[in-house]
């Protein structure tokens, strides 16, 4: 079975990555490859693909990785009924109720303030 998936290049914290098709039993980095289709810089966002090679190894069944999925539909290549969208991820955070932000606002200049009012009435 074929996989389509990243495989890095470039130097320390400068990565480069290709977007190659190979065995999926392979491990990423071991350079047996059947086809490079393709490039992809994170820092710039910047896509390189040869659309037709893409489609050609969809239809005959290679499974792309998540990242791969996101790069593919965003270049506007129609992903097969087969492959299935990531997850999109929703932050939360695990204690929200000890956020500052959803602690209950203390109204004490308001108190001060109505004390003040009412000893002028009593006189």
């Amino acid at each position: 079975m074929l996989a389509i998936r990243l495989q890095r290049n470039g130097r320390k914290a400068l990565p480069l990555y290709r977007i190659v098709v190979q065995e999926a039993q392979r491990h990423p980095l071991s350079g047996r490859i059947v086809a490079q289709v393709g490039s992809y810089n994170p820092h710039t966002k910047a896509t390189t693909l040869d659309k037709a090679e893409v489609e050609k190894y969809l239809k005959n069944g290679a499974q792309p990785s998540t990242r791969v999925i996101r790069i593919l539909t965003k270049e506007g290549i129609k992903m097969p009924k087969w492959v299935k969208a990531p997850l999109e991820k929703k932050a939360s955070a695990k204690h929200a109720d000890k956020l500052r932000k959803n602690q209950p606002k203390e109204e004490a200049p308001a108190e001060e303030a109505a004390p003040a009012e009412e000893t002028p009435a009593e006189a």
